[in-house]
C-alpha cells in the first residue's frame, strides 16, 4: 500500500526554501512528491517552508524537569536518566515522535539510547518503527552501542570506593552493567536493520561516543558500516570533560578526530552529533571528510555543555545540520523555536554576520535530511523533491505587519513557533493540521505514559537513595579533573 495521499494543490502567499523565496506559488502534489511548482492566482495567507529536520534525538518520552534531572552537566544528567521505569517502547516512542512532528519536525534522528525490554531489541526497534509510522514521520534509528567507561571517562574504582558500601553498590548494579562483545553489538545491529528498514525509516549504527566505545568497537562499526553502506550516528566532544579525555587519551598528532580517521569512521555516512569543544583543525578534518555535524543548541545550553562553534564550522566547510536533542528550550520539541534560537546565538555580533539566515535554513531544513534518511533529498520546494512540507498561518505570522514588502523570513526568524502550524505533510501524507496529529491520540497517549511512569517509578529503591551521594562525588571527581582518564 503507498504511504503517499491522494494528488492535492496547494496555493501559498508565500514560499521559501535555504535559496529562494517566493510569492503566490502553486504547489501539486502526487506519489508523495511535489510534482509542479507554478504561479498561483488565488494564493491563501500560507508560508510554506520544507518540514523541518531533527538531526540528533534520543526519542525521550518524558522532560528532564518531571524527575528532578533538569539543570545538570550531562555527567550526571545521564546517571538520573535511570531512574525512570521501563514502559511500552511504542507508547515512549509515540508520545516522543508525536511531540516532534507537532513542533514541526518531519524526520527525526533517534539514536536509541534507552532499551526499555524485556523483549528482544529488533522487536523492541519494531514498535518504536510502528510509532513512527502511524505518526507519518521519517526517523533515522541507530542503535546504541558502547563498551567501556559506565560511569566516569576512566577508572570508576576509586569513585565507588569513596561511597558508602550500600550506595556504591546500587550504583554499580544499575549503571556498570557488562557490555556485549563488538561483535555481537554490531550483529544486533544488523538484525535490527532487517526488521525496520522501509521508506520511511532508515537504521543505522550508533556508537554512543569515543570515550564510550573502545577502538576495537568503533572500527567494527566503521567495517560494517563500509561493508553495508549503512550511516552511522555518533556523539563527538560534546562537554569539556569530553575534551579532556580525548586529548589524554589520544594525544598524536590530529588528536581524536584523526583517530576517528585511522579507524575509518570519517566519511560522507557519518553524523556527529554536537562537536561543541572541536577545534579549527578537528573541524577542517571532518569537511575533508564529507561527514555532517548536528549542532543541538538548547541541549548544549540547558545541559551546560557549552556554545557549538558553528561559525567557526561553515568557516571550515562542515556540513552543518540542526538537531534538538530531546531538549528544546522549553522542552516541547519545537523545532521552529530550536531555528531561531540557533541563529540568534550564531549568527555574530555587531555588524558580523557569521551565520547568515540561508545558512541556518540549510541547517535545519536540507543538511539533517542525510543524517536521518540517508538521502540528500528534500529540503528544497521544486520540481520532484518529496513532498514534506511545512504550512505556517501567515496572516498569524503577518498580523502586525506594516510593511508590503516584508521578507516573509523576518517574522519567521523573530517569533515563528509550533503555533503558527497549519499543516505539516511527510511524503504526500497530512501528519499534523490545526495542532492536532492525524494518525494518533496523541493527548490520550501522553496521559496513559504519564500513568504508567508514575506508577512505577520508585522513591525509596536503593538507587535513588544511593544517586545524590553519587552525584557529588562525579562532581568533585570532574571538578578536578586534567585528563579525565
Amino acid at each position: 500500500m503507498s504511504l503517499a495521499a491522494a494528488p492535492r494543490r496547494i496555493a501559498a502567499a508565500h514560499v521559501a526554501d535555504p535559496w529562494t523565496t517566493r510569492r503566490d506559488v502553486a504547489l501539486t502534489l502526487a506519489e508523495g512528491r511535489i510534482k509542479e511548482v507554478g504561479p498561483a492566482e488565488d494564493a491563501e495567507p500560507l508560508l510554506v517552508l520544507p518540514a523541518l529536520v531533527n538531526a540528533h534525538d534520543h526519542a525521550r518520552p518524558i522532560r528532564s524537569s518531571a524527575f528532578g534531572a533538569a539543570f545538570r552537566p550531562l555527567e550526571t544528567w545521564l546517571h538520573h536518566l535511570a531512574l525512570l521505569p521501563p514502559v511500552d517502547p511504542y507508547l515512549a516512542a509515540a508520545a516522543s515522535l508525536g511531540r516532534s512532528a507537532l513542533g514541526g519536525a518531519g524526520a527525526v534522528m533517534v539514536h536509541y539510547t534507552r532499551v526499555n525490554g524485556p523483549m528482544p531489541l529488533p522487536e523492541e526497534a519494531a514498535l518504536v518503527a510502528s510509532a513512527a509510522r502511524d505518526i507519518g514521520i521519517r526517523i533515522g534509528f541507530a542503535v546504541a552501542m558502547r563498551d567501556r567507561n559506565p560511569l566516569v571517562y576512566g577508572d570508576h574504582a576509586p569513585l565507588l570506593a569513596s561511597l558508602s558500601p550500600a550506595s556504591a553498590e546500587a550504583i554499580a548494579r544499575r549503571l556498570a552493567k557488562p557490555p556485549l562483545p563488538a561483535a555481537e553489538q554490531v550483529a544486533l545491529a544488523d538484525a535490527v536493520a532487517d526488521r525496520i528498514a522501509g521508506p520511511l525509516v532508515d537504521p543505522q549504527y550508533g556508537p554512543s561516543g569515543p570515550q564510550w566505545c573502545s577502538d576495537a568497537l568503533l572500527a567494527a562499526v566503521a567495517e560494517a558500516s563500509e561493508r553495508t553502506g549503512r550511516r552511522v550516528h555518533m556523539h563527538l566532544l560534546e562537554t569539556r570533560y569530553q575534551r579532556a579525555w580525548a586529548d589524554h587519551a589520544y594525544p598524536g598528532e590530529g588528536g581524536i578526530v584523526a583517530h576517528l580517521d585511522r579507524l575509518g569512521l570519517l566519511s560522507p555516512r557519518l553524523t556527529l552529533a554536537h562537536c561543541t569543544w572541536a577545534r579549527p583543525d578537528e573541524l577542517e578534518r571532518i569537511a575533508a571528510s564529507g561527514a555532517t555535524i548536528a549542532v543541538n543548541t538548547s541541549s548544549n545550553l540547558g545541559l551546560r555543555s557549552g556554545i557549538a562553534p558553528v561559525a567557526e564550522m561553515l568557516r571550515r566547510g562542515c556540513r552543518v545540520a540542526m538537531g534538538i536533542d530531546g531538549l528544546a528550550f522549553d522542552e516541547d520539541d519545537d523545532a521552529l523555536r530550536e531555528l531561531r534560537l540557533f541563529w540568534a546565538l550564531h549568527r555574530g555580533w555587531g555588524f558580523d554576520e557569521a551565520v547568515d539566515r540561508r545558512a541556518a535554513l540549510a541547517a535545519a531544513l536540507r543538511h539533517g535530511r542525510r543524517s536521518v534518511t540517508g538521502s540528500d533529498e528534500g529540503g528544497t520546494i521544486t520540481a520532484g523533491a518529496p513532498a514534506d512540507l511545512l504550512l505556517l498561518d501567515w496572516s498569524a505570522l503577518d498580523e502586525e505587519s506594516l510593511w508590503p514588502a516584508l521578507d516573509p523570513l523576518d517574522p519567521v526568524l523573530a517569533r515563528a513557533s509550533a503555533r503558527h502550524i497549519r499543516e505539516l505533510i511527510v511524503a504526500g501524507r497530512t501528519v499534523v493540521r490545526d495542532g492536532r496529529l492525524t494518525g494518533i491520540d496523541h493527548a490520550a497517549l501522553q496521559a496513559e505514559l504519564l500513568a504508567r511512569f508514575r506508577a512505577g517509578l520508585r522513591h525509596d529503591d536503593a538507587f535513588a537513595a544511593a544517586l545524590p551521594e553519587w552525584s557529588e562525588a562525579v562532581a568533585r571527581h570532574f571538578s578536578g579533573c586534567l585528563g579525565c582518564g
